[in-house]
């Protein structure tokens, strides 16, 4: 896996020693807006990804010839294709042009709205909507505090990252136990993880750019940001919508 999103404080890149102790304001005023830049495309990247899902999802939910070939065993290509995109575009990053890798994440877009048209079958239009905007408040605060803290988030993200592991193992234990007790369980720890993730993903991302200023990676990095993000806004919606929505 490339080591883009792996940023170490002893290295240095363009605008690595400006500030108002070293370089020139000038300097200081280019990284700047580059780093603004930047992150205005991971942003942009991020919620044009989230939008096109919705829709698929949306169009495939009103489709009933669409909604019996998810019924079927053939559900299980779109459920497990987002994985194959992912590990596609991490692999890859390094050999791939910009191009292909924002095409990669289209696609990755694309099949996560077809597997996640169930949930218009599950839970009510409303309650998916308000569940939505929720999400979003959250994810633009939790997003913020992370660009804009001075604290180093690293510890807390790392716990969240064991914690994600433990979240995983829990839910395949209750696909047998059928507990509902441990499930609300995990959806509110669920929640609580996506969130922490989300304000560290967002701090490594911005402390990453001065690794990667004035190169070609920079486009490269942007897009695998926003697929960072996508993720941590989608996987945050779902486990909200676990105890937040309304069934059928």
């Amino acid at each position: 896996m490339a080591n883009w999103n792996d940023p170490q404080s002893n290295r240095t890149g363009f605008g690595a020693s400006t500030g108002l102790n070293g370089g020139s304001l000038g300097q200081t005023a280019a990284y700047d807006m580059g780093l603004r830049r930047y992150m205005l495309s991971i942003y942009n990247y991020m919620a044009s990804g989230v939008l096109l899902s919705g829709v698929i999802a949306l169009l495939f939910a009103s489709s009933p010839a669409a909604m019996q070939l998810m019924a079927t065993p053939l559900r299980w290509v779109f459920v497990l294709a987002p994985f194959g995109f992912i590990l596609a575009m991490n692999m890859g990053i390094n050999r791939m042009q910009s191009s292909t890798l924002q095409a990669l994440f289209w696609g990755f877009c694309a099949v996560m709205g077809i597997s996640m048209s169930t949930i218009f079958i599950v839970y009510t239009g409303a309650s998916i909507a308000t569940t939505f905007f929720a999400t979003a408040g959250a994810f633009a605060g939790l997003s913020l505090v992370g660009y804009t803290t001075k604290k180093d988030l690293s510890a807390m993200g790392s716990f969240m990252a064991m914690g994600l592991i433990g979240i995983l193992i829990a839910m395949v234990i209750n696909i047998f136990l059928r507990s509902s007790g441990l499930d609300l369980a995990i959806s509110v720890l669920g929640v609580l993880i996506f969130a922490g993730l989300t304000a560290w993903d967002t701090q490594r991302l911005k402390l990453t750019y001065s690794q990667v200023a004035g190169s070609e990676m920079v486009g490269k990095v942007a897009i695998m940001g926003a697929l960072t993000l996508y993720l941590d806004f989608i996987n945050m919606f779902m486990f909200l919508l676990r105890f937040m929505g309304d069934r059928r």
